[in-house]
């Protein structure tokens, strides 16, 4: 679905969002191709592009003539226009980068910190922050945005099992990041801010929608749908690591029986004794089952793997899942896509995930209503994010 301008009262914060995202997903791209797309004049686009020329966020360049006539100005993103703080919270410790608008890393942190508090974690949180945007004095921070194990306020499976955080429960963690670090805060679950990296800085800026299959110490999913991630009524739909897929299998954490993410996970490869390539063919057949299931509840364009393993490890299991793949509604003839392809998004893919909260929070145009209705709509967070002192 085509991102379009809008009239309404607070168009335009919107329009330059729109605008922007323009950019970042079509750039190079001149003014009038812009306006085509998002159904604004040129005269309008060219208003809003001198704006995000003199903030910094786009450049402009021109190519050599090769003909009669001048060719058009072509707008792309700056990388450089402003960076965002990613953090993953995880049992083991804390992890945190700071990432430019491009989707490249800067800098990262890594504190072990075994099941630490809240308390302790934000004050470390408000450690490490300032040290990697003092790593860019004057430029513009657009936010913070952190990843933490899901799901969220289900007494059976919240901070269970593997992915225990005790003390975790009930904690306003929006209000305490912002009040550790004093940038915009951000926070989903590991799984959906790995999803919005691949969908900002991977393979999901060419694919309107995909499910994105995360493997972390545990395994979750989401469904993006042109650029949304689809969430259920409470927020935590995507949970696949929760569906029994073995009959009196293994007991789960939550209380069932044969739950995905016991055999398919990398806690579950941790607990196996033989090789990756073992492994990946022992668990083969239960992994491809639940990716048909998959496809036939929520018809995907394609799954990407991604998250915490190795890529080594997730080759191998889009190789195993391709090879044995059953029918099911994605099996259509002439499709141009693989049913199953692996994330771009690396070792860093949770944090440039949650730094992606922070910029699709900011600078998104969906997430841009949101702002304009909840804050004062003469105050523009793309204009006033907070800049360092040089």
């Amino acid at each position: 679905m085509a991102l379009r301008g809008t009239n309404q009262e607070f168009g335009r914060p919107y329009n330059r969002r729109i605008v922007l995202e323009a950019i970042r997903l079509h750039g190079p791209i001149a003014r009038a191709d812009i306006a085509a797309r998002v159904g604004l004049t040129v005269q309008t686009v060219s208003t809003i592009v001198r704006e995000l020329e003199q903030q910094g966020y786009v450049l402009a360049a021109r190519e050599e003539p090769r003909g009669r006539g001048l060719p058009p100005t072509t707008l792309t993103l700056n990388p450089e226009g402003g960076y965002a703080v990613g953090v993953h919270l995880t049992p083991l410790g804390i992890d945190a980068a700071l990432v430019n608008l491009g989707g490249d890393v800067i800098e990262s942190r890594h504190y072990e910190a075994p099941n630490i508090e809240p308390d302790d974690a934000f004050k470390l949180i408000a450690k490490m922050v300032p040290e990697l945007t003092g790593l860019r004095e004057g430029g513009r921070i657009l936010g913070v945005g952190m990843a933490l194990p899901g799901p969220f306020g289900v007494e059976s499976m919240s901070f269970v099992g593997p992915t225990t955080m005790a003390g975790w429960k009930d904690v306003p963690l929006r209000e305490r990041l912002a009040a550790a670090t004093g940038f915009p805060a951000f926070f989903e679950t590991d799984m959906v801010a790995a999803a919005m990296g691949e969908r900002l800085y991977g393979l999901g800026a060419s694919h309107a929608q995909y499910y994105y299959l995360y493997f972390g110490v545990g395994l979750g999913g989401a469904l993006m749908h042109d650029g949304n991630v689809l969430r259920g009524a409470w927020g935590n739909a995507g949970e696949v690591g929760h569906m029994p897929m073995v009959p009196g299998g293994e007991i789960c954490p939550c209380g069932n029986r044969g739950c995905l993410e016991r055999y398919v996970s990398l806690e579950a490869r941790g607990r196996f004794s033989g090789s990756d390539a073992q492994w990946v063919e022992a668990v083969g057949p239960i992994l491809c089952n639940a990716i048909v299931t998959i496809e036939n509840m929520l018809d995907p364009e394609t799954i990407i793997l991604g998250g915490l393993a190795p890529p080594a490890l997730l080759d191998q299991m889009a190789a195993e899942a391709r090879k044995n793949l059953l029918n099911s509604v994605a099996s259509r003839k002439g499709r141009t896509t693989p049913r199953v392809l692996v994330a771009k998004g690396g070792q860093f893919a949770v944090l440039r995930g949650a730094a992606a909260l922070a910029v699709s929070g900011v600078l998104s145009p969906r997430f841009g209503q949101m702002f304009a209705a909840e804050r004062e709509r003469e105050k523009d967070i793309v204009v006033q994010s907070r800049e360092i002192a040089a």
